[in-house]
């Protein structure tokens, strides 16, 4: 990739917050706009260049905000229009660009879209949701919902069902009349104008589908449609516009993330998050996690975008389990696993993000059923328990999986509430905070925290990291995770143990006495030799 071509986003870091758990400015135990803006001095010192926003629209919270119910107004529970605009503002005197996140497969049920389209089938209104005749009681097919359950809701005004792919209160939208999209459009525009950064698109990979023949991911008409969204509104500024889509391939992401802009910047794919769920089966059924198979399909993925597309960087979201919980050692090894994670996927092509609290090695939660709050979680509780699981296996997967493992507040300080708020906390915190947190890491030089801001700076500093070819080593490695990055006038290597005890291969001469650019061990060097959760980044010159 030429440097004259390489784009701002392709040299960023964007921090991934979940509004309700960040930080609460008025006691009410939820996070809030004002609590966000408090704390962008926090988020400078770590170095990132925008912050994405799980939705702050107004919504009845079904589903913590994925039910939008007015696209141009933020929910009273954040604050109003006048604090994101100081957020937008705050932000860009910082360098903080702000991605807002948009639902755009579905609103809620009380929007007001669908308060009129569910009066009648004349209604104006109506054909922006997706209908289909029936009789009470009989579905139109079998398609399922994501959150349990049929996929259809019947509406006795109306003699029809409306289709939803996820909660009842969230009615998915027909992307095939070109009213609706043409409302979606002029919404997006407003909230450039207004001078957001960009978007976070949630599951787009659904608005194409083809509901009679049960085709709901990557539908016959999903490209078209963005590329006309595109054209519409996000090539009017120079914005990022990453796609949540859950069924790409490699293949596919080259359409999403094409560099002629005619989609979007890049694309979330979940290949690598998924590999430890039974297959064919839901995330709850867990199976053994297949190590070499996870590196095969970062270096496919790394490999595949190379000068055709591009990659997001993550393992963690507020859909994930905690990464350090996920992936690493959250006892013994916690500091040092969450700093070997974050070598290991910042070493690579592509945008990284950092979820709130990953730069803290925050980790998952063991809480009693009454205290979870995710609405998957809980369906899936009632149902598995009404179908005879054993509960100790349902609570399993719920400490491993859950959701709300990412949703525990942000872990501030020590004091009550981890000082995330000095009301209750909407979900309970996680009680290591007295040990995690953001004080103790600000004051710790060799903190997660110190070790991520200097890996951000490196994104800044070195060039191939930007534009560099990736190349596995140790393919078939039980325990090591390494790769190399290579341009025109260097080559890194990014060395990664995996276990939890010592590790020594045979590394090519030519990295003796390479520059060791980052290691979680103050003595790291780069003779082959792996201590537990040990990580390095070496640089040479070539030529």
């Amino acid at each position: 990739m030429e440097k004259e071509q390489t784009k701002w986003w392709q040299k960023a870091v964007i921090y991934q917050i979940y509004p309700r758990s960040f930080y609460d400015s008025n006691a009410d135990g939820i996070g809030d706009l004002q609590g966000i803006i408090r704390k962008l001095p926090y988020l400078q010192e770590l170095g990132i260049d925008a912050i994405w926003l799980s939705p702050v629209f107004r919504s009845p919270q079904d589903d913590n905000g994925y039910d939008i119910s007015d696209y141009q107004d933020i929910d009273p529970i954040f604050g109003n229009l006048a604090d994101m605009d100081e957020l937008i503002a705050e932000g860009k005197k910082r360098g903080i660009r702000i991605i807002m996140d948009l639902v755009l497969n579905h609103s809620s049920d009380e929007h007001p879209w669908f308060l009129e389209a569910k009066k009648s089938r004349e209604n104006p209104y109506h054909d922006f949701y997706v209908w289909r005749d029936g009789v009470e009681g009989e579905y139109p097919n079998d398609l399922k919902s994501a959150f349990c359950g049929p996929a259809w809701e019947w509406v006795p005004e109306c003699g029809q069902y409306y289709l939803h792919q996820f909660s009842v209160k969230q009615p998915d939208l027909n992307w095939e009349n070109p009213k609706l999209r043409q409302a979606v459009y002029d919404m997006i525009n407003w909230w450039i104008d207004r001078g957001v950064g960009g978007f976070r698109l949630d599951v787009i990979d659904l608005i194409g589908k083809d509901t009679d023949n049960c085709v709901m991911a990557e539908g016959p008409m999903l490209h078209p449609f963005i590329r006309e969204m595109s054209s519409h509104t996000f090539q009017r500024a120079d914005l990022v516009t990453v796609g949540e889509a859950w069924s790409a391939t490699p293949e596919r992401a080259f359409l999403y993330s094409n560099p002629d802009g005619s989609e979007l910047s890049m694309v979330f794919q979940f290949e690598h998050m998924v590999l430890d769920q039974q297959p064919g089966k839901e995330k709850w059924d867990l199976a053994p996690f297949p190590f070499v198979k996870f590196k095969k399909v970062f270096t496919k993925w790394q490999q595949a975008l190379y000068q055709k597309g591009w990659n997001s960087l993550f393992l963690d979201n507020h859909d994930l389990p905690r990464a350090v919980s996920h992936f690493g050692n959250d006892e013994k090894y916690r500091v040092e696993s969450a700093k070997m994670l974050a070598t290991m996927i910042h070493g690579m092509q592509g945008t990284p993000y950092i979820y709130q609290g990953e730069e803290l090695g925050m980790t998952n939660v063991r809480f009693d059923i009454e205290e979870y709050r995710d609405i998957e979680l809980l369906n899936m509780y009632k149902e598995r328990m009404e179908k005879g699981y054993e509960e100790q296996e349902i609570m399993r997967s719920i400490y491993s999986k859950g959701r709300d493992n990412a949703r525990t507040p942000m872990q501030w300080d020590e004091s009550a509430n981890a000082g995330f708020t000095e009301g209750t906390p909407w979900i309970r915190c996680n009680p290591n905070y007295t040990l995690i947190n953001a004080q103790e890491a600000l004051v710790n030089q060799d903190s997660i925290f110190h070790y991520y801001q200097k890996l951000i700076a490196l994104r800044k500093q070195e060039a191939v990291l930007i534009d560099g070819w990736y190349e596995p080593l140790m393919e078939e490695d039980e325990n090591i995770f390494a790769y190399t990055r290579t341009n025109e006038l260097e080559k890194l290597l990014v060395y990664c143990n995996f276990g939890d005890t010592t590790q020594t291969r045979t590394l090519p001469e030519e990295w003796n006495g390479g520059e060791v650019l980052i290691s979680n061990y103050p003595d790291s060097k780069p003779d082959g030799s792996l201590r537990p959760y040990e990580a390095m980044m070496v640089k040479i010159k070539r030529g």
